[in-house]
């Protein structure tokens, strides 16, 4: 399972400190262990239910592309604001990796193998499951934060540098496909 994971994941490299980059790893085996979902269906599935069944992109895609736009952002804001606006980027990464990891608690597969709702989503949105699981695998709170914080959920609380930038790299990836004026 490690093996598959680090294979979706080759974004988990960027993860200087060895230990959080483990249980990194560690939340997504703890994740699949719980799931009906298997490594390979999130090159299949959704990335999510809100827009509709002809989506094409991929749960992985969408969310290695979050992981990128949040990497290159913390390096430029790094690059220009330097102390007066740093970011952790240890933290960012693995916020950005672990942010839709609840979603595998969320998610089920319909008798077509297609993605729907499963109870558990019914009843508690991806945020709460991702802190959950991320918090049995030893995740501190500045990530478990990002993981909370990152969605709509989010907008009732302060969030940190990290958080914002994963929240806004995932919102422009994803509020195109649902909300986009098409001329």
């Amino acid at each position: 399972m490690i093996n598959k994971i680090k294979e979706l994941w080759t974004e988990l490299d960027w993860i200087k400190d060895d230990d959080l980059r483990q249980k990194v790893i560690d939340t997504w085996v703890l994740a699949f262990e719980k799931s009906v979902l298997k490594p390979d269906d999130l090159k299949v599935i959704p990335f999510t239910l809100l827009c509709g069944p002809d989506l094409k992109v991929s749960f992985i895609t969408h969310k290695r592309c979050v992981t990128h736009i949040a990497k290159q952002s913390g390096e430029k804001i790094n690059q220009f604001f330097k102390d007066e606006l740093p970011v952790n980027m240890d933290v960012l990464i693995a916020g950005a990796i672990l942010c839709d990891v609840g979603k595998l608690l969320e998610y089920v597969l319909d008798e077509k193998g297609k993605a729907v709702q499963g109870n558990y989503g019914k009843y508690l949105r991806h945020p709460f499951s991702g802190v959950s699981l991320a918090e049995k695998c030893g995740i501190g709170p500045e990530i478990c934060h990002i993981i909370a914080a990152h969605a709509k959920e989010g907008d009732l609380i302060k969030r940190s540098t990290e958080a914002y930038i994963v929240h806004h790299s995932d919102f422009m990836t994803f509020l195109p496909f649902k909300d986009r004026l098409k001329i």
